[in-house]
């Protein structure tokens, strides 16, 4: 992967790769994403569900050895998550990498669309 992907772009900011990785969207290109982050040996957590079947690096799982939990969503995940994020233990903002006014809001979904985004934002007051 390179540094321009947005992968590469998670592993500069974070200063390497994860022991842990959570995805909470299900979308295809966050799902390769976390998995290309995690470090070999690492674990990911598959909790956010989109397409039933998507194109998944089954082989490069395998030679790196990352260990893949799937839990379901809703069962008791939101005040944990929402205590991490609270306490600052999980910062989120260095996820969004990408916020854009209403009016430009078709831009933003293309950018999305076009899987170039980590976590897009549309601020509806602007």
């Amino acid at each position: 992967t390179s540094s321009g992907a947005p992968q590469g772009r998670v592993v500069e900011e974070w200063g390497g790769f994860s022991d842990l990785t959570i995805e909470c969207t299900g979308v295809e290109s966050s799902v390769h994403c976390g998995l290309w982050v995690t470090k070999p040996g690492g674990s990911y957590v598959q909790v956010g569900y989109g397409k039933a079947e998507i194109n998944f690096p089954i082989v490069a799982v395998g030679i790196r050895e990352i260990d893949i939990y799937g839990i379901f969503r809703y069962a008791n995940c939101y005040p944990a998550a929402l205590k991490l994020v609270e306490s600052g233990v999980v910062n989120v903002k260095k996820l969004i990498t990408h916020r854009f006014p209403l009016a430009e809001a078709v831009k933003a979904f293309e950018l999305t669309k076009a899987g170039t985004g980590v976590k897009v934002l549309i601020d509806c007051d602007k």
